[in-house]
């Protein structure tokens, strides 16, 4: 299905930025703003042309920059067709997933799987520095960015910090606004990023084939006074996310 009511700005020969740039931003721009959907079709070359007033070329190679950059995908005898945003997290900022899907201009979303004060957790409890005694607290979640499963999250928690999450809801909470709001504040962070595949439970929970490639990404978050206070492992599908690194020389 093509989406028709793109009005696009006219493009000016007498700017300094060639056309088919141009051309390319202003796509983009209905491809943020969701004008045009994931799996829509968008206008042909020919309908292009007449609305930019521009030659084929040019629409040819705005096209072809957004393929490259993966919001576009040409498919063989249907046309043109728009791909869903991949999410792209980045390594030097402490952020929770919803300010990321935020951030670029999307709608988180979660599905609780369990939320439970489990006293085995044994190797949660050597990370989080708990004595035995304690409970810490374990939610699994799916979470979502306009509503394509991303990742399967799964986190602990000391059990006082637990028993503050717990008096919302988990299928809507931002983890570090509560806590913030409770006083307590994430200092750092260490993450470890590995490649895995899915297993079969995994695979249904993100509508995927089970084998396919996961990135698996382990943080332990401590508070200001140095003490561990979150231990996550979230699975992201990686055909729909990916992470950003700067370096420096």
């Amino acid at each position: 299905m093509t989406t028709s009511s793109f009005q696009p700005e006219a493009v000016d020969p007498s700017k300094n930025v060639s056309l088919y740039i141009q051309v390319k931003n202003e796509l983009v721009k209905n491809i943020m703003n969701q004008t045009w959907r994931p799996h829509t079709l968008i206008p042909t070359e020919t309908e292009l042309m007449e609305m930019f007033d521009v030659s084929r070329t040019t629409i040819r190679q705005a096209i072809s920059m957004l393929v490259q950059e993966g919001l576009l995908e040409k498919r063989q005898g249907k046309g043109t067709i728009v791909l869903p945003m991949k999410l792209v997290g980045d390594l030097g900022r402490l952020r929770g997933f919803a300010e990321e899907v935020i951030e670029r201009g999307m709608v988180p979303r979660s599905e609780l799987i369990r939320a439970e004060f489990i006293p085995a957790l044994n190797y949660e409890k050597s990370v989080l520095q708990l004595p035995d005694n304690e409970s810490p607290l374990l939610i699994e979640r799916i979470r979502f960015a306009n509503d394509m499963p991303i990742a399967v999250e799964r986190s602990c928690w000391p059990e006082k910090v637990g028993r503050i999450l717990m008096k919302h809801d988990l299928n809507s909470a931002k983890y570090y606004e509560i806590l913030e709001q409770n006083g307590i504040y994430l200092k750092n962070a260490k993450e470890k990023i590995s490649a895995i595949n899915a297993t079969i439970h995994e695979a249904d929970l993100l509508g995927i084939r089970a084998g396919e490639a996961l990135l698996e990404m382990t943080r332990l978050s401590y508070g200001i006074d140095g003490n561990p206070l979150e231990f996550t492992k979230t699975k992201f599908r990686s055909d729909q996310y990916s992470y950003d690194i700067e370096l420096t020389r």
